[in-house]
């Protein structure tokens, strides 16, 4: 994990721990306690009013309080209801307790890790599922073209000198390809909504809609 600040990475801002699981997967051992507690112990690094840029991770993504969903069981959700201080009529079905949830669900549906940042003056941006990372692959290949010995305490330090590698010039490259890359997302929206425009019955024959046609509990999530 790194925190980073205006156009370089926080001092003091790397997690680097080592994998204790078989998996080959190393998402497996960073979870939202570790996360939290290096969250805690980097906020204070930055200055107030900063905007910190975060993904979608699960790990990221806590919430300070589950929401119901219809696979959750109808006492369970007339519990949840009654604990915000709604009044619940019997008899009354799953279906409209769901509705009740969602009227009330947006100033319950909060994050852990943007609440605890706003109680600290500082902000936080989610960026859109599957968002690209420039700067930490750049260090990560870094690692990987500079590793030979395949020794942990080698592979650290060669992090750490990945993370200095990334420069301010760096930086402003990929700040400078992101906006390329949402200029163009947006042209070409502006050129689709044009075609509508002027077109929507043609459109209309083309658009092909995905989906299996039944309504799961993410549908209320």
């Amino acid at each position: 994990v790194l925190g980073v600040f205006g156009v370089g990475f926080v001092p003091g801002g790397l997690l680097c721990f080592e994998s204790k699981t078989n998996s080959a997967d190393y998402h497996d051992d960073m979870n939202d306690n570790t996360f939290y507690e290096w969250f805690v112990k980097t906020l204070p690094l930055l200055k107030d009013n900063a905007i910190i840029v975060m993904d979608n991770a699960s790990y990221h993504s806590v919430k300070k309080d589950k929401i119901p969903v219809v696979a959750w069981k109808k006492q369970a959700i007339i519990d949840w209801l009654e604990s915000k201080g709604e009044v619940v009529t019997h008899p009354v079905v799953k279906n409209d307790l769901i509705k009740k949830v969602k009227k009330i669900k947006k100033q319950y549906d909060k994050y852990i890790i943007d609440e605890y940042a706003k109680e600290n003056n500082k902000i936080i941006l989610r960026l859109p599922p599957y968002h690209c990372k420039l700067a930490w692959s750049s260090v990560k290949n870094y690692v990987r073209n500079h590793n030979n010995t395949y020794k942990l305490k080698d592979v650290l330090e060669l992090l750490k000198k990945g993370v200095d590698h990334v420069t301010p010039e760096m930086w402003t490259n990929f700040v400078e390809h992101v906006k390329k890359v949402e200029e163009e997302f947006w042209d070409i929206e502006h050129v689709t909504d044009s075609v509508m425009d002027e077109n929507p019955e043609e459109v209309e024959r083309h658009i092909l809609t995905v989906g299996t046609g039944d309504t799961s509990s993410s549908d209320f999530d």
